[in-house]
């Protein structure tokens, strides 16, 4: 029988107050320890994209855990190489993948290998204003939000940031100095604001010509959650690395970098390397997610998903637009606080994000239903009125 409580704990104060304590979780349904149920549409932060204890994911895991859980990346197992295999070509094949725990050491490693191949002189990274990147002192350099930045001066050199969607002021940043550019193809955590099919097409011919590497952020984006395998698919262009996380697991820690082969190679042994990155019990459970989506047509599934949430939304009083794709959609409202409307949602069973100060963010399972669907358009009607 559970006793966890919300009562004082000795974990750090690194998070705001937690309101609930939730002890189970179905699908899009989660339950607390008095029982009571909520529609999750905000999935851990786009991570349970299949939903909670999905079956084939848990029975991977279960499998694994009794066969093999470690053998340190000097030897080779079974999942790491299926799952490195399939990425490769859901990114579009002539690549290489270095595994990690998270989207920031992602965002680390490819960091570090545009530093590594474009030689000591270019080292600055272009990133866009608003951008979430991660919380390494890297990579939260790399996050192009000022005040996330202050407490934790002097952060590494070698960032610059520069207006989303603005092509002349990223090519009036790039210098000499500067080794690649790192984007993403919807800023998530920055607003849920989309790059351009346009501007990504123009940094990418900027790249190219500048002799920079492109590098696409699809941490929150990636895995179909925009109704496309990768965020930067919808507009047709081909970086030379991608990083994601997140989706890739369904909620057990594991993230990946791909870069093409030519960029990759200037990795060489001893270079970059993490004691966990790839192991087998997560890459067992990223197999099985990727073996789910692809059956499933996840990409379809949420695109579709996402098109009756968004009408839905958009419907609704005191919802003034939504911006977005599939399912990473934020709802921009009237005259209402995105917080004060999570926290009444999660009042009312519908677990939500208050991703601004006059914005919500929605980011379901991509398997939801359209009952779910309508559930929550339900409960958020009654929170807006």
């Amino acid at each position: 029988m559970s006793t966890v409580t919300n009562l004082a704990s000795p974990l750090l104060n690194t998070y705001p107050p937690q309101p609930v304590t939730f002890v189970k979780g179905r699908g899009t349904e989660l339950w607390d320890q008095t029982g009571k149920r909520y529609l999750d549409f905000l999935s851990g932060l786009a991570v349970t994209s299949l939903g909670h204890a999905h079956p084939e994911v848990a029975a991977a895991v279960a499998e694994q855990s009794e066969t093999l859980l470690h053998v340190s990346n000097l030897f080779g197992t079974e999942p790491g190489r299926d799952v490195a295999a399939t990425l490769d070509r859901l990114v579009g094949g002539g690549g290489g993948v270095f595994f990690c725990n998270s989207g920031a050491e992602a965002n680390e490693a490819a960091i570090k290998l545009a530093r590594k191949w474009a030689g000591p002189d270019r080292y600055v990274v272009l990133t866009a204003e608003k951008s979430f990147h991660g919380r390494t002192l890297a990579t939260l350099h790399a996050t192009g939000q000022p005040a996330k930045h202050a407490p934790f001066q002097p952060l590494p050199a070698g960032f610059r940031h520069v207006p989303l969607n603005d092509l002349a002021a990223l090519e009036a940043a790039i210098t000499d100095d500067v080794a690649a550019v790192l984007i993403e193809p919807i800023l998530a955590e920055g607003g849920v604001l989309p790059a351009d099919a346009e501007y990504l097409q123009g940094v990418e011919a900027l790249c190219r010509d500048r002799n920079i590497l492109f590098m696409v952020d699809e941490v929150q984006t990636g895995l179909a959650r925009t109704g496309e395998w990768f965020g930067f698919q919808h507009a047709g262009v081909s970086p030379d690395v991608v990083t994601m996380a997140k989706a890739l697991g369904n909620g057990v820690p594991i993230g990946a970098m791909w870069a093409k082969a030519d960029v990759g190679a200037a990795f060489q042994p001893g270079d970059h390397a993490t004691t966990f990155g790839g192991q087998p019990l997560a890459t067992a459970a990223a197999r099985a997610v990727l073996t789910v989506m692809e059956r499933d047509g996840a990409p379809g599934v949420a695109n579709a998903a996402g098109a009756k949430l968004r009408a839905g939304l958009e419907a609704l009083p005191g919802v003034a637009s939504v911006r977005g794709a599939g399912l990473l959609l934020a709802a921009e409202l009237t005259d209402k606080s995105g917080p004060d409307v999570a926290a009444a949602a999660l009042e009312a069973g519908l677990v939500v994000n208050g991703l601004t100060a006059t914005a919500i963010r929605l980011t379901p399972p991509l398997f939801v239903s359209d009952e779910e669907i309508q559930e929550a358009l339900g409960i958020l009607k009654g929170v807006l009125a």
